[in-house]
């Protein structure tokens, strides 16, 4: 089991989808507390190496996972349709 923390713009990104996406990305969060064992993840490649992405649909969630001690940190830090979602 890992613990899902969520940054600050991965939040504000959340709160400005619709309501029915927020419930989609929700259940994303729930799966990915499950980590390693989480079907339909990515890894990303250049800049983005070392980060993951699932989907939802047509949304993103973008992730890293913090090794360390006994639990693993799964830090959410991007949300968001898919138009557009690497160009950053």
């Amino acid at each position: 089991m890992a613990k899902v923390e969520v940054t600050a713009e991965a939040q504000r990104q959340f709160y400005d989808l619709p309501a029915s996406i927020q419930k989609r990305v929700e259940k994303v969060f729930v799966r990915l507390e499950n980590w390693p064992v989480v079907s339909g993840v990515k890894s990303l490649s250049g800049n983005l190496a070392g980060h993951y992405r699932i989907r939802t649909g047509d949304y993103r969630v973008q992730y890293h996972v913090i090794r360390g001690g006994t639990v693993e940190i799964v830090v959410v830090e991007k949300v968001g349709h898919r138009d557009g979602f690497y160009e950053d």
